[in-house]
């Protein structure tokens, strides 16, 4: 840490990071690695994100959802990459007070709101396959509107006050995670057991392949988390905790697109339109 002395006061100024590693050679490869992930992240994000705006077919809640995610992962990413890139080039790693705070707090910010898009996702699915008949009902633009704002506005006032201990923002963020982890699962049983008792192979392939994607992100996202947050210090390694937060902050926000485009028949589908009608444009 830098310290700025005041009579018999103690301000810190700055923190000095451990970086993943020391080697020179090593530095680089892991910066043109992480910079070429953060590249894909950014226009993978993006190109979602257009192509929802844009294609008239993918305008229904779950496609809402989805660009919002994207967003955040943008924002999850963008966080704490482009500070780690340039660590990766300087000497010393450090960061200011200030700069820690910012990103120590938009990455929490961005990190929650993840969670509750994927609750709202994972709810939105539950009814799209549960209760077809009254879908337009139950996810009404406004019903939409008041999930958005659950997922931005609790996160800002739980990431607000930095003057309360430690352990409430880390009570407020393991309450975030039981109750959106309850219902994703919650509403992913009770998708199972819907599919399972349908008369038509197509029409159980079809749900799953649905199901698929979001059941790969919400795994990929809730395991790191989980290993990060509720696995014992004790039971792994600094390093491997530094390896595993690399991998929640800056390779899954990457993963997801592909996740999402490789596994959806209608993202797919509205892709080829767009490519189609720029080739014969």
């Amino acid at each position: 840490m830098d310290y700025l002395v005041d009579g018999n006061h103690t301000a810190v100024t700055g923190f000095i990071l451990f970086g993943l590693t020391e080697d020179p050679t090593l530095r680089v490869v892991l910066f043109m690695v992480s910079l070429c992930i953060y590249l894909v992240t950014i226009s993978g994000n993006l190109s979602t994100i257009i192509l929802i705006r844009i294609s008239s077919q993918l305008h229904r809640p779950m496609y809402f959802f989805l660009s919002h995610l994207a967003l955040a992962d943008i924002g999850l990413s963008s966080s704490v990459t482009p500070n780690m890139l340039i660590n990766f080039l300087v000497e010393t790693n450090t960061i200011s007070y200030l700069g820690c705070g910012i990103q120590h707090g938009s990455a929490a910010f961005f990190g929650t709101v993840e969670f509750f898009l994927l609750a709202a996702m994972a709810y939105d699915l539950f009814v799209a396959i549960c209760n077809p008949l009254p879908y337009s009902t139950k996810m009404s633009t406004q019903v939409c509107d008041q999930l958005f704002s659950v997922a931005y506005v609790d996160v800002e006032l739980s990431c607000s006050d930095v003057s309360i201990p430690a352990v409430v923002p880390s009570f407020s963020a393991g309450s975030i995670i039981t109750v959106t982890l309850f219902i994703i699962v919650a509403s992913y049983i009770y998708i199972l057991i819907i599919i399972l008792k349908m008369p038509s192979t197509q029409g159980r392939h079809k749900a799953f392949s649905t199901c698929t994607s979001q059941i790969t992100a919400v795994t990929l996202y809730y395991g790191t988390v989980t290993f990060i947050y509720v696995m014992p210090k004790s039971s792994y390694s600094t390093d491997q905790n530094k390896v595993v937060s690399e991998f929640y902050m800056v390779v899954i926000p990457m993963l997801k697109p592909l996740i999402y485009s490789l596994r959806n028949n209608e993202i797919k589908a509205a892709l080829r339109r767009q490519l189609g009608r720029k080739i014969f444009s």
